[in-house]
């Protein structure tokens, strides 16, 4: 192709060009679409040394006599906008969740600082009921033990 295209660019190719055609001007022919589709009938079938379904379908396609596939194109067009849509729906969905999710795990991180404050005060509670059953204890002892002595007292000054 890259030859091709020197020679058809070269200067001698220009004048030999010039000199076959009296005027610069190309005719330009119309063609119809049943040459067309016979054209490229014939080039497939001569192309068509060993048996490909792709080339088939298209052969089938071009021997279809006004059968084409606009029906099945146009629905290829709705079915892409429509998944274009649904995509987007998806996106914003999957937006939606991921917010909701961070905003659960806030919450939950929240409910944990508070859950491990609460043990802590219950555990603090714990500990003064401890402490306070130690000084109840005390005190009734050092009740029974003043009891003791003013009953010894009260012995005493009666013997």
């Amino acid at each position: 192709i890259a030859e091709t295209i020197k020679i058809l660019n070269d200067d001698d190719a220009l004048e030999l060009f010039k000199k076959t055609l009296p005027s610069p001007s190309l005719l330009q022919l119309k063609v119809g679409a049943k040459v067309v589709r016979e054209r490229a009938m014939a080039a497939l079938k001569a192309a068509s040394k060993r048996s490909d379904p792709r080339m088939d379908l298209v052969m089938l396609a071009l021997a279809g006599r006004g059968n084409t596939f606009e029906k099945v194109l146009k629905m290829i067009d709705e079915m892409v906008t429509l998944l274009g849509k649904e995509q987007g729906d998806d996106d914003a969905k999957k937006q939606y969740c991921e917010s909701a999710l961070d905003k659960a795990e806030d919450e939950k991180k929240v409910l944990e600082q508070s859950l491990s404050d609460l043990e802590k005060s219950i555990a603090d509670a714990k500990e003064g009921i401890a402490t306070l059953t130690e000084e109840i204890a005390a005190l009734l002892a050092g009740i029974k033990a003043l009891d003791k002595s003013v009953a010894e007292a009260t012995e005493t000054r009666k013997a």
